[in-house]
This record gives C-alpha cells, structure tokens and sequence, in this order.
C-alpha cells in the first residue's frame, strides 16, 4: 500500500481547488480554507442528522421502545451496556458473576462492546442503559461516516463530492443498516478508517529514502493501540478488516511491485503494531480462549449462516427500493449483509474495467471479490436452494477461529472497497479532460447508490419495567452482587426478564439467560444452559397455561435449585400467565408477599 494515496488523482490533488483549476485565485487568504471547513462540516453534521433520523422511532420514549426487527438482541446489549458502568466503580471483570449465576459469563467469548458502554457510561448511569443503546445506534452509524470522509478526504486527499458520497456508503449501506437491527459491535466502525491512516502511513514512510525510524514506530504503536481497543469494541469487525487488508495488500503488492526495502520497512512497522497489540490484548485473549466459562468453537453454523448469491443483486427491505419479497434470501433483518442491488453491481463492473490500471481499484476489486465468495459459505445456495456446490468458505472450516465466524458477514468487508473504488472513479472523472465523463460518472453513481438509501428502522412498543426493579425496591430481599431468581427466568429465546437487572444497572445476578457459554456436549459452545428442574416446572407453566400439582420432590428440587443459584430472593413479575406462575410458585415455596406489581419470596429455603 506504498502510494495509495498520491495515486488518489493528479500530482496536485492536494492543492487548493482553484490551483488545481489553473485559474487565480480572487479570495482573499484563508476564505479558500474557510470554505473547505464550513463543507466538510456540513456534511459531518448531514451524517449525523440522517443517523437520528433512521432511529427517529425509538427517541419517544427509549425504555418502552424497541427494534421492532430483533427485540431479544437489544435486551442482550443493553444488558452488557449496563454492565459496563461496573467499569468505572471497579467492580467490572472480563467474567461476570451478573449474569448465569453462580457460573457466570466470559464477556468476551459473547460480542460485548466493553469500550462502548464504558465511555457511554455516564450516560447509562443517569438515563438508563435503554437511552445510551437508542445513542450508540445512531452514533456507530453517524461516527463510521464522518471517520470514513476524514480519511477520504485527508488522507487520500479526496475531493467533497467523492469523499462525501464513499463515505456515506461506508456508514450507511444496507448491510450498516441491516446490522443496526441490535448488532452495535458490527456497525461501531469508526476506528477502521483510522487504522487505515496508520497503514497508510507506515507505507509513506517506508518509501523515505532516509529511513524514519521514529516514525515508523510511532504509528506501528498507535496501530496496535487502535487494534487494542477494537477488540473491546467489535472483535468479529477486527477480525474481518485483518483479512481484508491482507488481500488488499497483496494485490495491490502485486500490481505495483515495490522495492524490497520499502517491504521490510513496511513490515517492520507492522511487526511494531503487532507487538503492541499482543502486548495489550495477550491477557483479554487468554481469558477470551482459555479461561472460565470460555468457548472453543462459534455458536453458529456456517452452514446456515451462508449467504444466498442472489442477494447481492437484490434490494435490501430497508431501502427505498426494497420489500419484503427479498427477506427470504436471508436468515434474518438484521443480515441483509449482501444486499447491494443489481444496479450497483453492474457499475462496480463497468468501473474497474474502466479503472483496471489504477492499482488501488484493482486491489479494491479483487479483496470485495475475495470477500463476498467467502460470504457464500461452505456450500453455494441461490434463491434459497441448496446447489451442492463446494464454496470457498469450505477450505477454511477446520481452521481455528475462522470456523467460528458467520460467512454471511464477510460481504460487510466489500462495502468499504466499493466505497474506494466509487471515491477512485469520482476523482477519475473531476479530474477528466472530457465534459460526459464528469457529467456521465456523477450521475451513474447517483443512479446506482439512490435505490439503496435507507429507510427509518422499524420501532415498536415494549412493555415497561416493574417499579420494583426501576425505584430501588429490590433491595428489600437482596443486597448488592446477591442473585434474584425472577420468574419467568431469562432464556435465550425470551430474555425479557434482564431487563430487570439491566434496570438496576446489573447490581444483581440472574440465573440462566441469554449468553454464550460452553454448555454443549464435550464443552463446544451454546447459546444459553440448560434448565434446572425448577426451571422446566415453571417454563412449562408459561408454555401451557396449566398449573401443575406440586409434591414433596418437586420442593426439594426447588430447594436444591434455589441453593445451587445461591438466590436471596424469588420474585414474580408481571407477565400474561402471572395467575398460573403464583399458584404454582405458592404450592413450590408457600405463600409469597407483594410489593408494587410483583410479589417477592425472601430467602427462607
């Protein structure tokens, strides 16, 4: 990546554009630079203004409001997100005690977003964990843009308009915005454009004729830092930008043939960040891998999780041109990761044939290329059928790591190397000789990128929750780090009830939940554990309405389970089969007391 971004337009791009014109300058000093700021701002504040106006649906009222498209995994985040103000008391541990009591739950093995919610903390701390989550969704997607159009535009020296328009794809093209479905770690991609400018960099300094030594250190350091704190923010976003460079890399290595020297040197600075960020993450790794209530495979099978190849050509339900006839090429809202439209695919073609000897564009085609073949998985589905057909995935299904990643979202890494190669042509083209191309370009960019602008995310109502949790009266029958059992318990499928905890910034354990953890046969990974004898009494009240005729094990079982949970205290919330919960739990444990709308059985088992 040595001339990545002097080959970014003319030999002046970086000049003013009135000097590149050739044209003198009226202005007086400094209006030039002025003007340059009020557009570049301008256009932070567009992206931030669109970002608010996508979630526009959950600021009425964001403790009663939810994604209408995936509820489950908005409770799991702002359960971590509330679990992250313990960062700033200095009761916060990679592996909570807060959730799965007496267990626990190894943070990283899950997709936390530890950094997020411990800068938002504050925030949580005062409005509630429901209010920073509302934030961050809005945040990821505003913050990923503006990072974007300050690297395009100063690093790469980009004009407003190619600048403006790449990094408004970065930050909201159909698969940002499918993700922002609950999937904060995925869509927080602020600090990739920045670990670009370090790359960036590196290779400018290695191109020196005089070595730059301190240089070269400096930004190895403040790559690996920032690699450092993308772990805690987003893992699987890391993990895909590492490949993703590395093909880049190569390709473009490829095209343009550097010296010899300006690889070792290059490979020293990145042998510098490396050493960083081992030196930062090698703790965090070892407790992610090996330590408690730590996974050795993903959750997820890459068989499901592959993604259908006409869903690149389709239009995402989230788009102006989108409906819903297309969700079916996908596993869910959330994952419309490929959804590009068949107009953007036909012009990302015509544009690297017309940019094939521009390295840059090349290396952008063929890492997207590389990326969204290793998207369709193990096996090559088209419109939802299975062809048999080994994919590329397939080679890698044994590797460590790797075996554990969701294919589908591999195509997310092409939307920034389709940003670049539109920014490439837009440049290519203000820069043309020849007036239809600086018209032509514009306008087929537009006509491409204009079917897949989104639409606000669909928001729905929740039910609020109990003033028991909300005002502080739990403390009544638990103190501080003691467990509740609430009923219903919390489980994968439904984990409604962490919102309890979450409303009392996780001061409380809960039993069971929705997690990952190694509850699967010889210790591979499940979503959840699997449920006591109370557990199942009481979930099958839920499921069938039926009050069950409790004896003397079922008690002890209660018992036993209740210890086991070391619970302080059992309370019954509000849901559509409370009457049947209370009959059974008065039969389990005796007669319960109410307090507020629930009613509480203190520990006396």
């Amino acid at each position: 990546m040595t001339s990545t971004a002097p080959a970014l337009g003319s030999t002046n791009s970086s000049a003013p554009p009135e000097q590149r014109s050739g044209q003198p300058s009226s202005a007086a000093p400094g209006s030039g630079h002025r003007r340059r700021a009020l557009v570049d701002v301008s256009i932070g504040v567009a992206y931030v203004a669109f970002a608010a106006w996508l979630t526009l649906g959950l600021w009425p009222d964001p403790d009663t409001r939810t994604l209408a498209l995936n509820p489950p995994d908005q409770i799991l985040y702002e359960w971590f997100l509330a679990h992250d103000t313990t960062l700033w008391s200095g009761d916060f541990s990679l592996v909570s005690d807060r959730l799965n009591a007496p267990y626990g739950v190894n943070l990283l093995a899950n997709t936390t977003v530890i950094a997020l919610g411990g800068l938002f903390a504050p925030i949580t701390a005062h409005y509630g964990a429901a209010t920073t989550f509302s934030l961050l969704i809005a945040f990821n997607l505003a913050l990923t843009a503006i990072s974007w159009y300050v690297f395009l535009r100063r690093t790469l020296r980009a004009g407003p308009l190619a600048a403006g328009v790449g990094a408004a794809f970065c930050g909201f093209a159909p698969g940002m915005v499918s993700q922002s479905n609950s999937h904060l770690h995925m869509t927080a991609q602020f600090l990739i454009p920045l670990m670009l400018w370090c790359v960036v960099e590196l290779a400018r300094a290695a191109r020196q004729p005089v070595p730059a030594g301190r240089r070269m250190v400096g930004f190895g350091v403040l790559f690996g830092t920032l690699v450092g704190f993308q772990l805690f923010i987003g893992e699987e976003t890391l993990f895909l930008t590492a490949i993703t460079l590395m093909i880049f890399t190569v390709v473009y290595a490829a095209r343009t043939r550097p010296a010899l020297k300006e690889l070792g040197r290059f490979a020293a600075g990145v042998a510098v960040a490396v050493g960083t960020a081992v030196a930062l993450l090698g703790y965090p790794l070892w407790t992610q891998f090996k330590g408690p209530q730590s996974v050795s495979d993903g959750v997820f099978s890459p068989h499901y999780f592959s993604a259908d190849l006409a869903g690149f050509a389709a239009f995402s339900p989230l788009t102006l041109a989108g409906d819903g006839s297309a969700s079916s090429l996908t596993t869910g809202p959330a994952e419309y990761n490929t959804f590009l439209g068949w107009p953007l695919l036909v012009l990302v073609a015509v544009l690297l044939v017309w940019l094939r000897r521009d390295a840059v564009a090349l290396a952008c085609g063929a890492a997207a290329l590389a990326m969204s073949l290793l998207s369709l998985g193990p096996e090559l589905i088209v419109a939802g059928h299975r062809t048999g057909v080994p994919g590329p995935f397939w080679l890698l299904l044994k590797l460590p790591v790797v075996d554990g990643a969701l294919p589908m979202r591999f195509a997310l890494a092409a939307i920034p190397l389709v940003a670049l190669l539109l920014v490439r042509a837009l440049e290519q083209a203000r820069q043309s000789t020849l007036r239809q191309v600086r018209i032509a370009v514009p306008v087929l960019v537009g006509a491409a990128l204009l079917p897949l602008v989104p639409t606000p995310l669909p928001t729905t109502d929740r039910a609020p929750v109990s003033p028991f949790f909300t005002e502080g009266l739990w403390r009544q029958c638990a103190t501080d780090g003691q467990t509740i059992v609430t009923v219903p318990l919390p489980t994968p499928e439904r984990p409604e009830p962490m919102r309890n905890a979450t409303a009392a910034q996780t001061a409380f354990a809960l039993p069971e939940g929705f997690f990952i953890g190694p509850y699967g046969k010889d210790g591979h990974a499940t979503m959840g554990i699997g449920k006591l004898p109370t557990s199942w009494v009481l979930s099958e009240v839920i499921r069938t309405g039926i009050v069950p005729k409790i004896n003397d094990d079922h008690r002890l079982d209660a018992r036993k389970d209740l210890t086991r949970w070391k619970a302080a205290c059992v309370v019954l919330t509000p849901n559509p089969r409370h009457e049947e919960l209370k009959l059974t739990l008065e039969q389990l444990l005796g007669p319960g007391t109410p307090v507020e709308d629930v009613i509480i059985w203190p520990r006396r088992w």
